[in-house]
C-alpha cells in the first residue's frame, strides 16, 4: 500500500499517452525540463544576490563605524 507497484506505472503512463498522445510526450518532458532548469538559474542568481547584498550591508556598517570612531577622536 505504501509505494507504488509496476502496474500502478504502467496504468499511469497509459493515461498520460491516451491525454496527450505518443507525439506530445517529449515535447511535455522538454518543457518540464526547461522549467527545471530555469528554475535552478532563477535559485542560483537568487543566492549570489544574496550574498552580494549581506557583503554590501557588512561594507556599508564598517564604514559608518570608522566614520563614527573617527568622530569620536
Amino acid at each position: 500500500m505504501g509505494s507504488f507497484s509496476i502496474t500502478h506505472w504502467l496504468v499511469v503512463l497509459a493515461v498520460i499517452v491516451l491525454l496527450f498522445g505518443a507525439k506530445k510526450i517529449p515535447e511535455l518532458a522538454k518543457g518540464v525540463g526547461k522549467g527545471i532548469k530555469s528554475f535552478k538559474k532563477e535559485m542560483s542568481d537568487d543566492e549570489q544576490n544574496e550574498q552580494i547584498t549581506k557583503t554590501e550591508n557588512t561594507a556599508q556598517t564598517n564604514t559608518q563605524a570608522n566614520i563614527n570612531s573617527e568622530q569620536k577622536a
